[in-house]
């Protein structure tokens, strides 16, 4: 059996949230290029030697502050795009959460002390299990249509 849907107009705010988050990703990846001019770690090294590198874990901090955000992204678009299409307003509320989070989250860790990732970056959890909920809750009401 089919199941016919509609996505709802409010679903427009899912794909601004992925847009935002798709530019925080650019802006990551820009800070990334400066980091490795200021620490000159050059391409296509992705992570410092400290024994070569006397700010080796500054540049790594950036560098994984980014990474991270990258080994995250397709859970995270997949439970927004998903979990978004039955409640796309809360779904776009929990993704900019999320996407606000993600930049304290690389900001504290570009500090040198990874640690401060979590200071506010933290929430980006919080937000990425309500959109799992979500996004279980539309496989839920599909199976029960």
């Amino acid at each position: 059996m089919a199941v016919k849907m509609e996505i709802p107009k409010e679903y427009g705010y899912v794909v601004l949230v992925l847009v935002l988050y798709a530019l925080l990703n650019l802006w990551m990846s820009l800070q990334v290029g400066k980091a490795r001019k200021k620490y000159k770690v050059f391409y296509p090294t992705l992570y410092a030697v400290e024994s070569e590198n006397k700010d080796a874990k500054l540049f790594n901090c950036v560098q994984r502050g980014h990474q991270n955000s990258l080994e995250s992204m397709p859970v995270f678009f997949t439970m927004l795009l998903v979990g978004g299409i039955q409640h796309p307003v809360i779904g776009a509320g929990l993704g900019l959460l999320y996407t606000i989070a993600r930049f304290f989250y690389f900001k504290g860790y570009s500090t040198g002390v990874p640690e401060n990732r979590l200071k506010i970056g933290g929430l980006n959890f919080l937000a990425l299990f309500g959109l799992e909920m979500c996004a279980a809750s539309f496989g839920i009401n599909l199976l029960l249509q």
